[in-house]
């Protein structure tokens, strides 16, 4: 078999992560290796060395993971990253660092559309979302209403400690869960508190078991 390059192999691998992340390496020194994202690139080029303040640096000077949020003073751009150090027979070699973009700053609310206008929705409201007919359906526990963001934008803006996809069609806020039922093919249905029930796929079900720990 051919070998394969370092940078070829670092395409592969991230392709592997979702298009929200942005995947940079360096050695000691400089970066080594970027490849920005669709929602944030700090414009990071082969060569361009490590800065202080950002989280590679960081994970270098402590030779330790580092995960924490940077402010726009050092790239321009907010951002919320991981970085890791690596190590080759006891020796510090370079980081892997994982760029996340940053939340809008107090940002709480969905803002839904509605017949009559728009009503902003806690998120501790939102009951679930759902893909349908080409929109997505906010279901809250006074109003529902559609919004312009896909699921997949709403999986990385919602707080992870209480929204989860459980369908390629449904995420949902497990403090609105009343009870789970099992269904077919190792699948599920989620009865919420406002009495809808919401469908767990076979391909979510396993990662759904492992975060509500059942």
């Amino acid at each position: 078999m051919k070998s394969i390059t370092v940078v070829s192999l670092l395409d592969v691998i991230s392709e592997l992560f979702s298009e929200e992340i942005s995947i940079a390496v360096s050695d000691t020194c400089e970066y080594i290796y970027y490849r920005p994202s669709k929602r944030v690139d700090l414009k990071i080029r082969r060569g361009d060395l490590l800065k202080e303040g950002t989280i590679a640096h960081k994970a270098i000077f402590s030779r330790q993971k580092v995960s924490e949020f940077i402010d726009r003073d050092v790239f321009g751009v907010p951002y919320h990253g991981m970085a890791v150090p690596f190590f080759h027979e006891g020796k510090l070699e370079g980081c892997v660092t994982a760029i996340f973009p940053a939340l809008t700053s107090g940002k709480l609310v969905v803002t839904i559309k509605t017949e009559d206008g728009w009503i902003p929705m806690p998120f501790s409201e939102v009951i679930y979302l759902e893909a349908k007919e080409k929109k997505t359906v906010v279901n809250g526990k006074e109003h529902s209403g559609t919004h312009k963001n896909t699921l997949q934008d709403f999986e990385f803006l919602l707080p992870k400690d209480h929204f989860i996809r459980c369908h390629r069609s449904f995420i949902v806020n497990v403090d609105h869960i009343k009870e789970i039922f099992p269904d077919t093919h190792s699948t599920f249905i989620l009865s919420m508190d406002n009495g809808d029930r919401v469908p767990v796929s076979q391909s979510y079900s396993s990662y759904f078991r492992r975060l509500l720990g059942f």
